[in-house]
């Protein structure tokens, strides 16, 4: 009977122990929400401040651009097509920038990757300094490094490529981490019982447990960084979004070159976003059926 009491004693003591933490818990959700919303209304009164004023003066006037574009490319509907061949060299232009700086920042994710793992970093006592490295490379906005690069060498693609490669492999680099310790540590020990080196045992051992996942991000971050080679032309970094600023610029009668630009543009991210979905869901789910 005296057991009883006490398992039931017990019981009640565990419940009452994850009830205190359901509540503590909601408790710093609703803290944060009201955080959230305190400095959401401090940033829209800062910039009310900072623009005299006109803050909320210009809200009125906030789809006055979009219905312009839209009116003047309703107009000249027949030029459009014209215009998606006029400017899909500047297309292409920004799928490489953003191919190019993909595969370069990929490539130096799976080295920051490897080296900042732990059980499989070739030097364990400098896994802090490779992570704090890709740190580093994912909290710099590509736009900030795209205005350095843009300084030094001049406008055009290469400094685009440079900053958001920069970017992908701080970000894939932490993507890629999280996947590597994972890994089953096994074929690494039977490499390294018949003295395979380090690259050896991360090329036969890890790799080939990763790879699909890797693939996976990889093809997700590529839809990101078309995105960000557009944007990055708007700073003079080249491509589409170098053309779109000059239409944007020029203003009324370069509307419907406006309204084509953004559509070939929204065309293009829906399509490698639904073929990255799709081999992105492959790999995965491929590579879940191969472990069964």
């Amino acid at each position: 009977m005296a057991d009883i009491t006490s398992g039931h004693t017990q019981v009640t003591s565990i419940q009452a122990s994850y009830m205190a933490q359901v509540q503590r818990k909601r408790l710093y959700s609703g803290l944060t929400i009201i955080v959230f919303f305190l400095m959401m209304i401090a940033g829209f009164n800062t910039a009310a401040s900072r623009n005299g004023g006109s803050f909320w003066g210009g809200i009125d006037n906030f789809f006055d651009y979009p219905m312009d574009v839209i009116g003047e490319a309703s107009e000249k509907a027949a030029e459009i097509p014209g215009h998606f061949v006029t400017f899909f060299p500047a297309l292409i232009e920004t799928l490489n920038i953003a191919a190019v700086s993909t595969l370069v920042g990929a490539l130096a994710a799976i080295i920051l990757s490897l080296l900042s793992t732990r059980g499989l970093a070739r030097w364990p006592v400098l896994i802090p300094v490779f992570r704090r490295l890709s740190d580093i490379m994912r909290a710099i906005p590509e736009i900030v490094i795209a205005l350095v690069m843009i300084f030094v060498l001049g406008g055009g693609p290469v400094p685009a490529m440079i900053a958001i490669a920069i970017h992908t492999a701080g970000a894939l680099g932490k993507l890629f981490s999280e996947v590597n310790e994972n890994a089953d540590l096994k074929p690494i020990e039977g490499l390294s019982s018949v003295g395979a080196k380090w690259p050896q045992k991360m090329l036969l051992g890890v790799v080939p447990q990763v790879a699909p996942n890797w693939l996976s991000y990889a093809l997700l971050r590529f839809e990101i960084n078309i995105r960000a080679s557009a944007i990055l032309g708007f700073v003079g970094a080249g491509g589409l979004g170098y053309e779109l600023k000059t239409a944007i610029q020029w203003g009324q009668g370069k509307y419907d070159d406006a309204a084509a630009m953004f559509i070939l543009l929204f065309l293009t991210i829906v399509f490698f976003d639904q073929v990255s979905s799709y081999y992105r869901d492959k790999l995965v789910h491929g590579s879940r059926k191969g472990e069964n």
